[in-house]
């Protein structure tokens, strides 16, 4: 009877031939350049950019786009902060009494959410004419 030393079985039952095992000196190897292969692969799929310009467009291209006839709007200005510092600093002080277990709702029970801790340094800095946006969810200005 012959002995089947070199013959296992592989994950889908069909016998194979053993195989001897790479050293550490070809793993490396093997692994270095299947990673530059997969480098150069992806440097050579990059098509190179397209340059535009103003004045160069075929009558084909700027009949069919609604861009080309469209005038650029100026820049937009920045409408600076929306929370004033002071804002900012009754929110931090909500938070905090929040981690402490000293923050309330109106109703008296205790706050453990974050974003309700929030609303509520919010709603007392609005209170206090602090800079801060009008609530989106205010039923008087609905």
């Amino acid at each position: 009877m012959a002995t089947r030393k070199a013959i296992g079985k592989s994950a889908a039952g069909t016998k194979t031939a053993a195989r001897p095992a790479k050293t550490a000196a070809a793993k490396k190897t093997a692994t270095k350049t299947a990673t530059k292969a997969s480098r150069e692969q992806g440097r050579a799929k990059k098509a190179p950019a397209k340059k535009s310009s103003a004045s160069g467009g075929t009558a084909a291209k700027s009949a069919g786009s609604k861009s080309a006839a469209a005038k650029k709007s100026p820049p937009k200005k920045s409408a600076g902060r929306k929370y004033s510092s002071a804002a900012s600093a009754q929110v931090g002080k909500e938070l905090h009494e929040m981690h402490r277990g000293h923050l309330r709702s109106g109703s008296g029970q205790k706050v453990t959410n974050p974003k309700q801790a929030i609303a509520i340094g919010l709603s007392e800095a609005r209170r206090a004419g602090k800079k801060v946006p009008p609530n989106p969810n205010d039923p008087k200005k609905k």
